[in-house]
């Protein structure tokens, strides 16, 4: 399916019965944004690793994995800033509270009507492409963050992050000299309320280190603080902001 030329955010609808997505695809281009459909989680997992979708709209039954699943690998692999809403048949409150719980940005019951099926993407769309575009690019000396593009430069080299890694990396900076706990950065970057080890996060914040050359030289270093988590600190005139 065709992305519509010109369109203000691209639109990506998962659900195994294509009816549906010419249903939902149909009105969201008269309105002038991108659409296009994925009938397996796969196929939509397959096109995040070569676009980017402003929007998901997601079934939780797949002939190939469950809705929840694939909910909780998009929140894991794309930016926390993707939109997420579960468009599906089920209507238990259980249901509905474990998607939100999960990552799920707003959640609609099948089947609903075109019209206010794109009036709950673009509420959706007006929450969160604001607090994308707001302080975009964030400056701390020679490191320069977009958090539209979860893309980093150090002067005029762009650096490659995965997800998590930006979010880490982007967190150390924005609290610079305040000690941040394990369980902090854990609950905040992974949605981890302690089940996850936490040579996780030590490996991710040796990636940062290495891979941003955070060093007292280059005016930033992140500090290992024992028995509780970590800090970001910054040298002299050249990691001023």
């Amino acid at each position: 399916m065709a992305q519509k030329r010109g369109a203000k955010v691209r639109i990506a609808v998962v659900d195994d019965d294509e009816s549906v997505i010419e249903f939902v695809c149909a009105p969201l281009g008269v309105a002038g944004h991108g659409c296009s459909g994925f009938r397996t989680g796969a196929a939509l997992l397959a096109a995040l690793r070569r676009e980017t979708f402003d929007l998901i709209l997601l079934d939780w039954n797949l002939p190939d994995s469950s809705g929840m699943e694939l909910l909780r690998s998009i929140r894991e692999a794309v930016s926390r800033s993707t939109a997420i809403i579960m468009l599906t048949s089920r209507s238990d409150k259980d249901d509905v509270a474990a998607a939100l719980h999960a990552g799920a940005d707003d959640y609609v019951v099948k089947p609903e009507s075109a019209a206010v099926i794109v009036a709950r993407v673009e509420a959706v769309l007006r929450r969160a492409m604001p607090m994308a575009a707001q302080q975009r690019l964030l400056h701390f000396g020679n490191y320069t963050f977009d958090r539209l593009t979860e893309h980093v430069r150090v002067g005029e080299e762009e650096v490659s992050l995965s997800a998590k890694e930006f979010h880490l990396a982007l967190m150390l900076f924005e609290n610079m000299h305040r000690a941040l706990s394990r369980g902090y950065l854990l609950e905040t970057i992974w949605q981890s309320s302690g089940d996850l080890p936490t040579r996780t996060l030590d490996m991710h914040v040796s990636r940062i280190r290495t891979k941003l050359n955070l060093t007292p030289e280059n005016g930033y270093r992140v500090v290992a603080i024992s028995g509780y988590g970590y800090r970001m600190e910054r040298f002299g005139a050249e990691g001023q902001e």
